[in-house]
C-alpha cells in the first residue's frame, strides 16, 4: 500500500521521544483484553476509557466515550498523564483504565509507562482497533466512525475496506466528505486544515505537482503519487 519501500534501523517502532523513559516503558505492560471481552469492560461505569492516538486520528473515529489526549504525536502522552489524567483518575477513581490504538503498539508502551507511574486497573484492547473491527461483528460494535491508517487506503471501515477518508497532499491530513466540500479545498493541494499556512510558492509547487499527476492519469501511465486502484482517492 506505499508507493516506496525503504528501510531503516529504529531502537522503537514508535517512542516516547525521550530516552529517559526507555526503561520505564520495558516495564510490564497492561492487561491484555481480547476484542471479544472490549466492550463488556469499556461499558462498565467504572472503567476509563482512554484513546492513546493523536487528534487527527481520532477525527475520523473512536470508540463511544473515548477520553481524547488531543496529542499530536505519542511523545506528549507522558506530559498529558500527569497534568491531565492522574487528576482525573484521583477524582473519579475509577476501577480500570482501557486505552487503545491503532494496531496495539502506542497502548502497550502507555499502559507500561502508566504502571510505571503507579496507575492500577490498567487494560488494553489487544490487537488494536484494526483486531477489534475484524473480530466483532458490526452490528455488535461500540466503534463509531473510520479507522485512520498510515497508508495510503488512508482511513477503513467496519469491513476493513478503504472508506471515505482521503488525505491532504500538501499537509497529509485526513479529509473527509465534509472537508472536501470545504471552498478552501483544492484537490492535491490543500485543506481547510492548511490553506491558511501556504503562500503563494507552496500553492503553485502543489498544483504543478497535481497537473503532473492529472496528465499521467489521463495518458494511462503510473505516477509516484497516484493512488492505486481500490485505494482511497483524494476527491
Amino acid at each position: 500500500m506505499f508507493h516506496r519501500f525503504k528501510v531503516r534501523i529504529k531502537r522503537e517502532i514508535v517512542t516516547l521521544g525521550r530516552p529517559e523513559l526507555q526503561r520505564a516503558v520495558e516495564a510490564p505492560v497492561g492487561a491484555y483484553v481480547a476484542p471479544a471481552d472490549w466492550n463488556a469492560l469499556i461499558r462498565d461505569p467504572d472503567t476509563l476509557l482512554i484513546d492513546t492516538r493523536n487528534a487527527y486520528e481520532v477525527a475520523v473515529g473512536r470508540f463511544d466515550g473515548a477520553i481524547e489526549p488531543g496529542t499530536a504525536n505519542f511523545s506528549e502522552f507522558p506530559a498529558w498523564v500527569e497534568d491531565r489524567l492522574r487528576p482525573l483518575v484521583e477524582r473519579t477513581q475509577p476501577r480500570a483504565l482501557a486505552l487503545y490504538c491503532t494496531g496495539g503498539i502506542r497502548c502497550e508502551k502507555a499502559t507500561a509507562w502508566l504502571r510505571h507511574q503507579g496507575f492500577e486497573g490498567v487494560h488494553h484492547l489487544q490487537g488494536g482497533i484494526l483486531r477489534y473491527l475484524e473480530a466483532v461483528p458490526e452490528a455488535d460494535s461500540a466503534w463509531r466512525g473510520e479507522c485512520f491508517v498510515f497508508d495510503q487506503r488512508v482511513a477503513l471501515n467496519h469491513r476493513l475496506e478503504p472508506g471515505e477518508h482521503s488525505l491532504c497532499h500538501g499537509c497529509r491530513m485526513p479529509l473527509s466528505a465534509a472537508d472536501r466540500a470545504q471552498p478552501s479545498y483544492v484537490s492535491g493541494v490543500c485543506c481547510p486544515h492548511c490553506r491558511a499556512a501556504r503562500d503563494e510558492a507552496d500553492l503553485a509547487r502543489f498544483s504543478e505537482r497535481q497537473r503532473q499527476v492529472t496528465l499521467a492519469r489521463d495518458r494511462g501511465e503510473r505516477h509516484i503519487g497516484q493512488v492505486f486502484a481500490g485505494e482511497a482517492s483524494d476527491g
